[in-house]
């Protein structure tokens, strides 16, 4: 899956279990080293060059799943992979389902939307 992510093509896509976006890349280091003999820091900059987004999904107390938090890769740097968590769904007060999305920070990397004919048009509400 690496190895495909990591040739150039854009458009790759995949799903895999954890329970957060952090512990995704745990598992990935894991399941890549399970494999093969690598250094650490190799297979994380690999991960960290392969992927730009993680998307996390949860299951709620009404057994309903939800986008709980949208996540931007950033980079590899100083022995460990750089996250941008973009939004998260906060809520879920006990006993109660529902909550709100909310907007933490802004995506860093947006060349390859850029490249893609995004514009940023610059209102509120609309940039990436």
């Amino acid at each position: 899956m690496l190895q495909a992510f990591n040739t150039g093509h854009d458009g790759s896509l995949s799903t895999g279990h954890a329970n957060s976006p952090r512990d995704m890349l745990s598992r990935l280091e894991t399941m890549v080293l399970m494999g093969m003999s690598l250094p650490l820091p190799a297979v994380q900059r690999q991960i960290s060059s392969g992927i730009d987004i993680l998307i996390h999904l949860g299951r709620q107390r009404d057994k309903s799943r939800k986008v709980l938090e949208v996540t931007e890769v950033l980079n590899y740097s100083g022995g460990e992979i750089h996250l941008n968590p973009l939004y998260v769904y906060e809520g879920e007060e006990y006993g109660k389902t529902g909550g709100s999305w909310k907007r933490v920070h802004a995506l860093v990397h947006k060349e390859k939307l850029m490249a893609a004919g995004y514009q940023d048009r610059g209102t509120a509400g609309n940039d990436t």
